[in-house]
Formats: C-alpha cells, structure tokens, sequence
C-alpha cells in the first residue's frame, strides 16, 4: 500500500459507526463513504453515481457478468448469450461458464490474435450474425499475464451499434495507464485497491446509471440495491486515496516503470537469450510493469521457487487447479503450444520498484534457468 493509503485508513480505523445508521456517528461515517466515492469517482472519469463498491474485483465481475446477464435476459429471453475474450481473468470466465452449465446461458469465446489482442474482425462479424442473441460482451482493459492492452474504444463502438452492453475488467488498468470510465463507452467497468496501492478487500464496479443490473444477494439494499451489506469505510478511504494518488501520479509513474520494464526485458535476454517475450513487444501497447516470459525446457514452478529462494517474487501466470499446475489459458489461446506455455514467467513492477530489484534479477535469472532446465530434462521434458 502506498503511505498515504495506509495513513487514511489507519486515522479512519479510530472511528466506528454505521452508514446506515442516522445518529451523529452513522452520518459520519456515511460522509466518509460518499467522500470516498467522489474521490474515486474524480480519478476514473465516472459520476459518483455510477460506483457501487464491493469487496473486490472478483465480487464485482461477477456482479457484472452475472447481473447483466439476468436482467437482460429477463428482459428478452431471446438474449441467451454471453461473449467474452478467450483471455479473460477467471473472475470474468468462471462466472460465464457456470451461467452456461446452470441456466441458459451461452458462452461465446472471441479469438485473440499471437499478441493477444481480441480479433476486432471476429467481434464485428458475430455482432452482425447474432446481435439479437447477445446479452452481454466482457472484454477486460488489459491482461493481466501479457500485459497487452484492448482496443476498449473501438469494442464498444462496435457494440453501441446494436446497444449491447459492454463490461471491461479494468483491475490491471486502473492506476497503471489512462482510464476513463465515460469516455470508454462502456456500461460497466471494474477495479480494485490492492492493485494500485490501496488495500486488500476493497473494490467497485462502475455501472451507468440506465444500465439494468440484478443484484448477486439481498439484504439492506445499500449500493443502489445493488449490494447489500455494510460498507467498510476505512478500507474504502484506502481505496479512494489510493486511486487518486495513482493517477495524479500516473505520467510520471509510466515513464519510470516503462523504463525499469525495458530494463528488465534487456535484462533477461541478455542472461537467456533464447527467451521470449509474449504479449505486444510495443512497449506502449502493454502495461508499464508487465513482462511475461516463456522459458524452453522449463517448467514455470520450478523456475518460481528457484527465484523465491534467491528473493525474487514472481508469477507463473497459470492457473493451479485442484493442486496440480496447468498451462496458461491465455498463452494457448494465443497459439502458444503448451509444451511452452508450462515454462511461463511473470515478472511484475509497481510504484515501490526500484533499479535494485531489477539488477537483483538480473544476478540470478541465467542460473536459475539453467538449473531448471536440467532439472526439466532429467524429468524428460521437451
């Protein structure tokens, strides 16, 4: 978290009440709520109308998968379908996929092309086909494994033509690269703290206000009814601060990750040559921090725990399911044959990353990959 997040949080952590409550400390904290909500509405270019916050980003996909799907299909019962990209974060995935094992929902999978980037040509030509059919299109801002980032504006262009509502993941976005709820023409959008400096347990979905949506549960019909439960306002205050720090903060935060990123990439090609960088190699066509490798004749967790000994924390980028590691759905869904996509590495930076960390890697990567590709090659991996 960034200090000034901590220190909101820590002050309002001193106070109690509840925001539904109408004594002296209830409305209290209700200010605290609403100023939360201005603060944050003000960094990501939305009406202070349009957030509704939730417990994360998790919570608020689902509330945007879901809630879509079910009022527009109850409003049409023609409208069966739900489209999304084949690089979807889980959050976004999962919730569709159950839709289509326990309703009557149908899922539609958007090809990406070997950057990926959804295929706008593919969208264009299934929004002709089965406009009628469609009831929601969820496409997130950027991925979060490649780091590559969506034409988000010329998605819901394509759409606005047939006013099918669009919902874009923005958690990797927000804070990270520009971000303006309004302007993107979509109908829901989501973020969440702990990934721009603000605290675990505390995010939002952006609705616009003419946008049916049905609540996930029920109770005090607080957030609009749209989530019922009692705000946590200092982890809210935390959120906020943080989001508006990261955008103040925001052109001269992506001039300094980017370069600490190029930094890395140089760093590791020239420790592993053979390496190679998945996702857009442009470097404004990727998040600043962001630096997914895949590895020869290596598997992704072995190459993790080598790193974690020597204090290098980083990602496989892949799911582990039922304990037992599985290639990167979104590496395959950009052609990557999954002999490879099993020696993915994600290498993360953010507004606490400094040369060091970059340099620490840098000392460690070619033994670590040489050492796992032994290891590999005594396990008879290809």
């Amino acid at each position: 978290m960034v200090p000034a997040a901590i220190a909101a949080m820590t002050e309002q952590l001193r106070h109690t009440g509840n925001s539904s409550s109408l004594h002296s400390a209830g409305r209290a904290t209700k200010r605290v709520i609403e100023e939360a909500r201005e603060q944050l509405a003000q960094a990501v270019g939305a009406r202070p109308s349009e957030i509704v916050f939730t417990a994360g980003g998790t919570e608020a996909d689902n509330l945007a998968v879901q809630g879509l799907f079910h009022a527009r299909h109850r409003a049409d019962r023609n409208r069966t379908m739900i489209v999304i990209s084949s690089i979807e974060h889980h959050a976004v995935l999962d919730p569709a996929l159950w839709l289509e094992q326990q309703e009557v929902a149908q899922v539609c999978l958007l090809p990406v092309d070997e950057l990926g980037r959804v295929q706008l040509g593919a969208l264009a030509e299934l929004l002709g086909r089965d406009h009628a059919r469609i009831a929601l299109i969820s496409v997130m801002w950027a991925n979060n494994e490649v780091g590559t980032i969506q034409p988000i504006g010329e998605i819901t262009r394509l759409a606005a033509q047939y006013d099918i509502p669009v919902h874009t993941d923005a958690v990797q976005a927000v804070g990270h690269i520009p971000v303006g709820f309004e302007s993107s023409g979509a109908g829901c959008l989501t973020l969440t703290g702990h990934k721009l400096g603000g605290p675990m347990g505390a995010g939002a979905l952006l609705v616009r206000r003419d946008l049916a949506l049905d609540p996930l549960f029920h109770g005090g019909g607080q957030e609009r009814g749209l989530r019922s439960g009692t705000p946590d306002a200092a982890a809210l205050t935390g959120f906020a601060v943080a989001a508006s720090q990261a955008v103040e903060d925001l052109p001269e935060s992506i001039i300094r990750i980017s370069a600490l990123r190029d930094r890395l990439i140089d760093a590791v090609f020239a420790a592993v040559p053979d390496a190679v960088l998945r996702g857009d190699p442009a470097p404004t066509g990727r998040l600043p921090g962001n630096a997914l490798f895949t590895f020869a004749g290596c598997e992704g967790d072995s190459l993790l725990y080598l790193l974690d000994a020597r204090g290098v924390a980083c990602s496989t980028g892949s799911a582990c399911q039922a304990g037992v590691p599985q290639p990167s759905h979104v590496l395959l869904a950009m052609g990557v044959p999954e002999v490879e996509a099993r020696g993915a590495l994600r290498f993360s930076l953010g507004w606490d990353s400094v040369p060091d960390d970059v340099d620490a890697l840098a000392g460690v990567i070619g033994p670590v990959v040489d050492r796992a590709r032994s290891a590999g090659l005594a396990a008879g991996i290809a």
